[in-house]
């Protein structure tokens, strides 16, 4: 064998193993699963209507554990989408919406069921009533406003789903609510009004103009 045809076929087994090389990273590569994410948040959604009617039949330890599932979901599609840059346009269209759905059902499940204030559960799925009505409106009226996640918003959230899980918690494991329940409750009920607030002076503004 002549050294060109050495080094032609020294050189065509080096691309094959390249070529396998990487058919193979891309059997294992993580994009391959970009709709993981997707998945769980899909998942975390149709696990609603499980925990409302645990909620509303007073199973209420399955209903903490299904609660706390949901927030280890969330947090876990989180991660891989940030973590593997498995960001998709419908994961940001699904993930706030799986997570407003659990929240807001689960305040209206412990209304029905006299855990909480029914009045506390209307003020909470009224803000995002509210503000998902002012949004449809600035659309329809040709005047489309961005919705951008406010401080107050935030911890109204976080306290929100704090207290929510606190009362799951005691009404599973029958832990007594007397020193936290009621000042919780108000603190709740003032920063849901404050982050409507802080949301339909802008809107009011905008569509003013």
């Amino acid at each position: 064998m002549t050294p060109e045809a050495r080094r032609l076929l020294n050189a065509q087994d080096r691309r094959g193993r390249g070529r396998r090389r990487l058919r193979t990273g891309r059997r294992l590569n993580i994009r391959n699963f970009g709709s993981l994410p997707n998945i769980i948040t899909i998942g975390r959604l149709l696990l609603v209507p499980v925990i409302v009617s645990m909620i509303v039949a007073a199973q209420w330890r399955d209903a903490f554990f299904v609660f706390l599932i949901a927030g280890v979901s969330d947090a876990a599609d989180g991660w891989l989408a940030k973590t593997f840059d498995l960001r998709t346009e419908l994961g940001a269209f699904l993930d706030p919406l799986a997570d407003k759905a659990l929240l807001m059902s689960i305040y209206v499940a412990l209304g029905i069921a006299h855990a909480i204030p029914p009045t506390l559960a209307i003020l909470v799925v009224s803000r995002d009533v509210m503000i998902l009505g002012g949004v449809i409106t600035a659309w329809l009226f040709d005047k489309p406003v961005e919705i951008r996640p406010l401080f107050v918003s935030k911890v109204n959230t976080t306290l929100q789903i704090a207290f929510a899980a606190a009362v799951l918690g005691a009404s599973a494991f029958g832990l007594s609510g007397d020193y936290w329940f009621w000042p919780m409750t108000y603190v709740v009920a003032a920063l849901t009004l404050a982050s409507a607030g802080a949301y339909l002076g802008p809107w009011i503004r905008h569509m003013g103009h």
